[in-house]
């Protein structure tokens, strides 16, 4: 969190001094996520357990894929797919961090269900030793969140700017290495995964027809375009995402 924090701290410091949205160089920038990610990774492969390098499926729990040293490129692309599909979504005063609070607030109850080794039994879902630390660090994470979403709710008065959303989406995705919910995060996190396909969609097909799919990209922006207001786009997003954990978190009790 501490790394990806500076790396957006020095983005969001040389936007200020150049008084314009041109922050660190992209490669340079995609670089550092990189290194940060993968050495948290490869951390956690090392000194994670024996069972850290296998994928657990939601909806098919008998269905696992271990995946060996393979994981540590799939976790680097998790976390910096987080990093990044946050910092998308952090377009509107209050969308990002409201989404946050979501994903943490489901990500607090599956850390409590997979520290507990009766739950993990009965739900056939991983226990993972030590992970209740973990629904102490969300909490405080949570109650943070709020404090920030009271000042940057509409109209903000204050921004997170990469330095907020980079570490905030990194840590989440983190967390979900940690829990063994990479798959799960996927939908439990659908508000960002869309608005990043969105962006990769409008790139893509632009470059091949030079036609747009949407008005404007990432995804919120579009239906600003449609006349929706900011604050009405922000909290059908906010709806959306509550719906999305709550199908993350119903799938725990699918066997």
């Amino acid at each position: 969190m501490v790394s990806f924090a500076c790396l957006g701290f020095t983005d969001d410091l040389l936007k200020i001094k150049r008084k314009n949205s041109d922050g660190l160089n992209p490669k340079f920038k995609i670089y550092g996520q990189i290194l940060f990610s993968f050495i948290s990774v490869a951390m956690l492969y090392y000194f994670g357990g024996e069972h850290v390098s296998i994928i657990y499926f939601p909806f098919f729990k008998s269905l696992k894929l271990d995946l060996g040293i393979l994981y540590i490129p799939f976790g680097i692309f998790v976390l910096i797919s987080a990093s990044n599909s946050f910092n998308l979504t952090d377009g509107l005063d209050g969308l990002a961090i409201g989404l946050s609070i979501v994903v943490t607030g489901a990500l607090i109850i599956i850390a409590y269900l997979t520290s507990r080794v009766d739950f993990a039994l009965y739900l056939n879902i991983p226990n993972v030793k030590g992970c209740e630390e973990l629904v102490i660090f969300l909490g405080a994470l949570l109650g943070g969140s709020f404090g920030f979403l009271w000042f940057n709710a509409y109209p903000a008065k204050i921004m997170m700017g990469d330095t907020g959303s980079l570490s905030i989406g990194a840590v989440l995705g983190m967390v979900a290495l940690i829990l063994k919910s990479e798959i799960l995060f996927a939908i439990l996190a659908g508000v960002f995964v869309v608005e990043t396909l969105s962006v990769i969609i409008q790139v893509v097909v632009y470059k091949k027809t030079k036609k747009r799919v949407f008005k404007m990209a990432p995804l919120h922006h579009h239906f600003e375009e449609l006349g929706w207001s900011e604050m009405q786009v922000v909290i059908r997003f906010w709806i959306i995402g509550l719906i999305f954990a709550i199908l993350a978190l119903s799938t725990i009790k699918i066997r």
